[in-house]
């Protein structure tokens, strides 16, 4: 089944939209689980995990690496397939209500992770980073810094896949979990101006995404 790095079916992007979903990402993303054992990390009804499990594994944004015995029965490991991320297009014809669960679902997710993270340390490293910063920008200034982001997300997993290899030379030797968190978004007043509706009926270019 082929990757959904770049997702335009207006169906996944609706299932992105519930929070368990985004959890189960998340985790299959970094390693190979079971149902069960996702329902026991994220503290979920077996029932409800297994469920949002075929539900993606449906769509094609996880897919069955290995099938284990255990007690009389086969147990399914997943494994998440390529890092989904929403087309431009999909986006801007994806319904307000949708967007907002669809952000609401993500940033929820990344808010756990981050306080979790931040709890344990984290940040501790001296290279950790985290910045803030607001700036005021014209629509070619909006359209060169998303361009940057884009690059950066390319690069990013570039790297990621050097480490990978490294990494399985070396037997996991020196193997540091991370993450990493870009963001590009309106702020103030102007921003929910900017995408609702004009007079004429038509939608502003300017336009928010979310990725999981």
């Amino acid at each position: 089944m082929k990757p959904q790095s770049d997702i335009s079916d207006p169906r996944i992007i609706k299932a992105l939209t519930h929070p368990l979903r985004i959890q189960i990402l998340a985790a299959l993303d970094e390693r190979t689980a079971s149902p069960s054992e996702l329902a026991d990390e994220l503290g979920a009804p077996l029932g409800n995990v297994s469920y949002h499990v075929r539900q993606l594994a449906g769509l094609g944004l996880i897919k069955l690496v290995k099938r284990t015995p255990r007690r009389g029965a086969i147990e399914h490991h997943y494994k998440a397939v390529g890092r989904p991320q929403i087309s431009d297009d999909a986006w801007a014809g994806t319904s307000a209500t949708v967007k907002d669960a669809v952000v609401g679902a993500a940033l929820g997710d990344l808010g756990n992770a981050v306080t979790s993270a931040a709890a344990a340390g984290g940040f501790s490293r001296p290279d950790a980073h985290l910045t803030r910063t607001q700036v005021t920008l014209d629509e070619r200034g909006w359209k060169d810094l998303d361009n940057e982001l884009n690059a950066t997300l390319a690069r990013v997993q570039k790297i990621t896949d050097a480490s990978a290899k490294r990494l399985a030379k070396a037997g996991q030797d020196g193997e540091q979990a991370a993450t990493v968190v870009m963001m590009l978004f309106g702020t103030g007043d102007e921003t929910a101006e900017a995408a609702a509706p004009s007079n004429g009926g038509t939608k502003s270019k300017k336009r928010a995404r979310a990725r999981a």
